[in-house]
């Protein structure tokens, strides 16, 4: 027999971006738990809302399953004496495992005769395993930040009101902090405020709609797709697509509503941006577009109750947008009075950080670190716009449009160069600051892309210089955010340079505002290094990342090819035992690096058919991989490699290279040391993992 099960955790409303996460934790703590009680169940839901996090389980057993173990304990020879009695050792064990010694029993394993024993234990009523496992589970979840509340010291993201636990039609006793499970929920807070009972897990969702809240965040989710499309469609737009801000309404609302708002068509005057800007963030609205992905004066708001009234409600909406427009119109117009240009020496006055100076200082390093990287890529035609454009982009910060609204740094200073200055130092003074975000796109140009680069080379050298790096989950200076937007602008673009030379620059530029400037470059190589092997690893497999990041990664672009080819080469059935040949080199030369001197191969010295073997194959086949490595041909670098399989495996098979004469010893020392050579181009074949998976 089954039954289902309910448990909701009624609180504060929460945040919108923590409701979410912790719904896929409630359901991965669930299974977790139930699966480590042996409590069978059905299918996992859990239904979000912003006072609400909730799971419904399907099928739940009504009892554990039984357990039934075996426990391997001491060898039997350790246990027993030479007369089969059991000593101290077998009486300790026994003694902690809870069993006597006539449990002990005797079995042939790979390691030899050991004691172990078999362990039962009857499966309890699921009634009595429910609550301390439900109660881990509320304890359990995790959120960025949460609180105290009373005297009470158990936190949670806001202070929890109440928590209904039902299996089948039977409330589960538990509690957390000062709040004691039952079999009530709550509908929504202003139009069902009586507490509502429920009989069953099966009537939550329904008797919650009755009440005002659509608690399944899906439907609640389709529920506002559906209606600003439908409120935009009657002026004949359609609303803006934004994934992120219908997320965040989903989780703002329990009963949504769509009301469409209008403002002054002499707003369009202002920069598209500033329009969404202002009706997104503050306001959560929607904005609408025309058919051609025009703005149009219009707005779609979604209230989280039923409205009576949508025109009053309108003018309550209007209202409040049309006073953020009206102050961003404002402070447009002042900042237009000035050139951009004008405004870079109050950066004097912004502190960009105590120990690195102020904002000018930083701009003045970034200016001269992007001149350095459009010589080194080869685009001295562009360091003229690219110059300029650093001298400008952090202007803006300092006009009362971003002061006001920090979220538009860029885009003023993209609208007040326009006309101005030339539209390719207009637009690298916007695309400098792309990407800002992980699904947000790249710069277009390579004047932005350089100056972006540099921004940032020079805030991760300068922060990790000062001892204020990412620390665990802190990263207050978004470093991490930092180094994946330059991996991905150079990846994208093609940038051929050399990463530990722009960071010796970046090093250069700061002088003595970084104490260890040695210290600081490894840390920040490596810290890239982290960064490429995370983003790497996540679509192939770790042990090959690791590989090609270890033969190196200065040319970031150049990594990549070589990863690329070695994720083409590595399932092939006869590459894994290749890297395990290439491995057991690497150990002998390791092994031998402290009493075999570095040298040449002697071919004199070569007495066996297969050393000699290996010599020729070398011989023959490392031009072609050098020059394939010149070219950045790796696939055919790689093919050439394998190719050597036959030789290498004949001459561990057949040639001890431990010989008795020194210096033959060290001559196929050398021969193995060569075929190191030959391998490291490409990559580190000894970090390759034989049957690793991704």
């Amino acid at each position: 027999m089954a039954k289902d099960l309910l448990l909701e955790i009624g609180s504060e409303e929460l945040p919108a971006s923590f409701v979410l996460p912790a719904l896929q934790e409630l359901k991965e703590l669930f299974a977790a738990k139930a699966a480590s009680a042996r409590l069978a169940h059905g299918e996992l839901h859990t239904y979000g809302a912003p006072r609400r996090l909730a799971l419904m389980v399907e099928g739940v057993a009504e009892e554990q399953g039984d357990l039934s173990e075996e426990i391997l304990g001491p060898p039997v020879k350790v246990a027993f004496d030479a007369e089969g009695r059991p000593t101290k050792v077998a009486e300790k064990w026994a003694a902690a495992q809870k069993v006597g010694l006539d449990a002990l029993q005797k079995k042939e394993t790979p390691r030899g005769r050991y004691v172990f024993i078999i362990r039962s234990e009857k499966g309890q009523p699921a009634a009595k395993v429910l609550p301390g496992l439900l109660a881990e589970i509320v304890k359990g979840l995790h959120f960025r930040k949460s609180m105290r509340w009373g005297w009470e010291e158990e936190t949670f993201a806001r202070p929890v009101q109440w928590i209904a636990a039902l299996f089948g039609g039977e409330t589960v006793e538990l509690g957390f902090s000062d709040v004691r499970s039952g079999n009530t929920t709550r509908g929504h807070r202003f139009l069902a405020k009586a507490p509502i009972e429920l009989g069953a897990p099966a009537e939550y969702l329904a008797k919650l709609e009755e009440a005002h809240v659509f608690a399944d965040h899906e439907r609640r989710r389709a529920m506002i797709k559906e209606g600003i499309a439908a409120e935009a469609a009657t002026i004949g737009g359609k609303v803006l697509d934004d994934p992120a801000l219908l997320e965040t309404v989903t989780f703002l609302v329990e009963h949504p509503t769509a009301v469409l708002g209008s403002f002054d068509k002499e707003f369009l005057e202002l920069p598209p941006e500033v329009l969404v800007s202002e009706a997104k963030g503050h306001q959560k609205y929607f904005s609408v577009v025309d058919g051609d992905g025009k703005l149009l004066p219009a707005f779609v708001a979604v209230s989280g109750t039923p409205i009576k009234d949508k025109a009053v409600a309108r003018a309550g909406y209007e209202r409040v947008l049309r006073a953020r427009l009206s102050d961003a119109r404002f402070f447009f117009t002042e900042d237009k009075k000035r050139p951009l240009a004008e405004r870079v020496d109050e950066l004097k006055r912004v502190v960009f950080q105590q120990k690195l100076g102020t904002s000018y200082e930083k701009m003045e390093r970034f200016r001269d670190l992007a001149a350095w990287l459009s010589e080194a890529l080869g685009l001295g035609a562009e360091k003229k716009t690219v110059e300029r454009a650093a001298y400008l982009c952090k202007a803006d910060l300092v006009t009362g449009m971003v002061g006001e609204f920090p979220e538009l740094q860029g885009v003023m200073g993209r609208e007040y160069s326009l006309g101005v200055e030339t539209p390719e130092v207009a637009l690298a003074v916007f695309e400098h600051y792309l990407p800002r975000g992980a699904s947000d796109a790249l710069p277009t140009r390579d004047a932005g892309a350089i100056v972006g680069i540099a921004d940032r080379l020079d805030t991760i050298t300068g922060i990790i210089g000062i001892g204020k790096g990412p620390t665990g989950a802190a990263d207050p200076y978004g470093l991490r955010r930092a180094c994946l937007a330059v991996i991905n602008i150079v990846l994208a673009r093609g940038y051929r340079f050399s990463l530990g030379q722009a960071v010796d620059q970046a090093l250069g530029l700061l002088g003595k505002r970084v104490a260890d400037h040695a210290k600081t470059r490894r840390e920040v190589l490596d810290f890239f290094r982290e960064r490429l092997k995370n983003l790497w690893a996540e679509s192939r497999r770790r042990d090959v990342v690791e590989a090609v990041l270890s033969a190196g990664f200065d040319d970031m672009v150049d990594a990549l090819l070589r990863l690329e080819a070695m994720s083409a080469i590595v399932g092939q059935p006869d590459f894994e035992p290749l890297a395990a040949a290439f491995k057991r080199a690497v150990n002998i030369i390791e092994k031998q690096a402290k009493d075999v001197a570095a040298g040449e191969v002697d071919p004199a010295l070569l007495s066996e058919e297969a050393e000699r073997g290996l010599h020729q194959a070398l011989v023959s086949t490392r031009g072609s991989i050098d020059q394939a490595v010149r070219a950045k041909d790796y696939p055919t670098a790689l093919r050439e490699i394998t190719g050597l399989k036959p030789a290498i495996d004949r001459f561990f098979d057949t040639v001890r290279v431990m010989a008795e004469d020194p210096k033959v010893k060290q001559n196929r020392v050398a021969l193995l040391a060569e075929v190191g050579r030959v391998f490291g181009g490409v990559a580190d074949f000894s970090k390759i993992q034989a049957g690793e998976g991704r």
